[in-house]
């Protein structure tokens, strides 16, 4: 390519250099240029936008990528996985994470934290919320987060004979339906605050194991698309009428009678006003914890100024 256009972009003046640069340019290898270079393209992966990690080839040639048009809609147990941070401004150190999961076809969610990204962890927070689903999981589908594919998934997609599957990278739109969740279930209730202590952790897993997932899956309705065309320029939705995931299971033919004797049994004694009382209560609780933490970080010459400036606070406001 040098030997090609070098003397052409010269005569065009696009770059100026001596005869004996010229020379030493056409003269060059591959292997000169590479090593010439090596520094810039450093740089360069330095201010590059996206992570510049090495993907683990192999394990992308077992693992397919599939859309939200290739997932089947129609059969229970397709479920879209994702991870969402609880690290507030900043991302250093160990902080909480939320494993969200949700069946496409009945909206059936269920949520898991735990300190830190570690793919054991993560797995093991996969499988307590697999084990709390009312349906039968056929496949999994996260996105390409090294927390959520990796070979320790992989192996249990294996021993469990699951179908693994994974998003397009940087499209969120192929896991919609989970990323539509995170923002209900996870950002709604817990907000954008950084949650980095085993105690913070224990509170937001008492809600997920409990009346959290209880309130979203039996008294908080949704729509789903059923059908979305384009006449004249214009696309058209038509969406299907609101219903819970429990009403929407219970309407089904795919799961059989006994789980719906038991969803039955759970619903009927269930008291939905209780259970957002019980919500905002133990937000609250994560609330003092998180400030009473922050509290003792600050400095002790600051903490005895935090009286008078709370009480010069209350005063001007009056």
């Amino acid at each position: 390519m040098i030997n090609d256009e070098i003397n052409r972009l010269i005569e065009l003046k696009e770059i100026e250099c001596s005869e004996a640069v010229l020379m030493k340019l056409k003269r060059m290898s591959s292997a000169t240029i590479d090593r010439k270079l090596k520094h810039e393209k450093e740089v360069l992966k330095l201010n590059f936008k996206y992570s510049t990690k090495k993907s683990d080839f192999v394990l992308l040639n077992q693992v397919p990528i599939k859309t939200s048009i290739d997932l089947d809609r129609n059969i229970a147990g397709n479920i879209q996985l994702d991870c969402v941070e609880h690290c507030g401004a900043s991302a250093s150190g160990e902080y909480a994470n939320s494993l969200t999961t949700v069946d496409i076809l009945f909206g059936w969610w269920e949520g898991e934290a735990f300190l830190g990204k570690g793919q054991e962890r993560t797995l093991i927070g996969m499988d307590n919320s697999r084990k709390r689903f009312p349906i039968i999981w056929i496949e999994i589908h996260p996105d390409n987060g090294s927390n959520l594919l990796n070979w320790y998934m992989y192996e249990y997609t294996q021993k469990e004979n699951l179908e693994y599957s994974r998003s397009r990278p940087y499209k969120k739109n192929d896991n919609c339906f989970v990323e539509q969740k995170n923002s209900t279930h996870v950002r709604k209730p817990f907000g954008y605050l950084r949650y980095d202590t085993q105690e913070e952790v224990d509170i937001m897993n008492d809600l997920y194991r409990n009346e959290l997932r209880l309130f979203k899956n039996f008294f908080q309705p949704f729509v789903k698309l059923i059908k979305k065309e384009r006449i004249k320029g214009r696309i058209h939705r038509k969406y299907d009428k609101a219903k819970t995931p429990y009403r929407r299971i219970m309407e089904s033919n795919q799961v059989n009678q006994e789980t719906k004797d038991e969803l039955t049994k759970v619903y009927e004694f269930l008291n939905p006003a209780e259970l957002k009382r019980e919500i905002d209560r133990k937000i609250k609780k994560l609330h003092a914890v998180y400030l009473e933490k922050n509290y003792k970080k600050v400095d002790p010459s600051i903490k005895r100024l935090i009286p008078s400036m709370v009480s010069f606070s209350v005063m001007h406001t009056r």
